[in-house]
């Protein structure tokens, strides 16, 4: 069973919450309107539910990149709350603003970095790059999914990390979770945050995360980007917590007026409802 000393996750103050309603338009001094970033409560996935702040607007990507994926990421029912891995419901219901319509299995296993992994594997899967798949364990042993697929399995004796062929090769989606709940037993923030490499704030990706590996460690995953003309960018932040929960789509709790996107760039302190990260944290695969 895996060690959850690198899952345990401590709640920050949350300075502000604040709730996105449907499409609307706010009075300003001059007399004229301009559009606040809302919901839209019909949009089935990332792009189409959440609109972007005034004078932004999301760039094209490729089809088959990772930052295509997220954006387009399937959402549950505009309102669905986050459910836990046992079905029951999270406590803080108060820091998402969509839940993301992705298993989130039956064991407390898929957890922040857990989430992060996930998504990244399903990508790769989805586009067939199966040699890409694998992941660290904190031990620093690879697991490699291609070995996975062959009908290789992680044996464990004491400190001692091995491959041995005990099943048949299976290509199915079945094993494929099979093989990612492997990873969340022994993978955590800790390994996670040593695979990935550092970027700058005003660098930032769809993809990109941010990570304090450890005990405590949290990471969030950046799911979509907007840009102005000038270059400046806002970012829409995912998460799963502790317990494993469903990933969902973090609110801002620093700026109702842009809430739920982000603005990165130039920041100390990035504060998100249940975590506060450093400008240094921010990471790529």
């Amino acid at each position: 069973m895996k060690n959850r000393l690198f899952k345990i996750l401590f709640p920050v103050t949350i300075i502000g919450l604040v709730a996105c309603n449907d499409l609307h338009r706010s009075p300003v001094i001059d007399g004229t309107y301009t559009v606040v970033p809302t919901i839209d409560t019909s949009g089935t996935t990332i792009e189409t539910r959440i609109l972007p702040p005034e004078g932004y607007k999301r760039n094209q990507l490729d089809s088959t990149g990772f930052g295509f994926y997220l954006r387009n990421l399937p959402l549950k029912k505009h309102g669905s709350p986050v459910h836990l891995y046992d079905g029951s419901l999270k406590g803080n219901q108060h820091a998402h603003v969509a839940v993301v319509d992705l298993s989130v299995g039956k064991r407390d296993l898929q957890q922040c970095a857990d989430a992060v992994m996930r998504l990244r594997a399903e990508y790769l899967f989805h586009q067939e790059r199966y040699s890409d798949i694998h992941f660290r364990f904190v031990s620093g042993f690879d697991c490699a999914y291609s070995k996975w697929r062959e009908g290789s399995r992680v044996l464990i004796r004491g400190n001692s990390i091995s491959w041995q062929k005990t099943a048949a090769p299976d290509k199915s989606y079945a094993s494929f979770l099979k093989y990612m709940e492997t990873v969340f037993n022994y993978a955590s923030t800790l390994s996670l945050d040593k695979e990935l490499r550092s970027v700058e704030l005003k660098d930032v990706e769809i993809g990109d995360v941010l990570i304090r590996g450890g005990a405590p460690g949290h990471a969030v995953i950046v799911v979509d980007l907007v840009e102005n003309a000038q270059g400046e960018k806002r970012v829409l932040l995912a998460q799963s917590y502790m317990p494993a929960q469903e990933i969902q789509v973090l609110l801002n709790p620093m700026n109702p007026k842009e809430s739920p996107w982000y603005d990165l760039e130039e920041r100390m302190k990035i504060y998100t409802p249940e975590w506060t990260f450093e400008a240094f944290q921010l990471k790529r695969f």
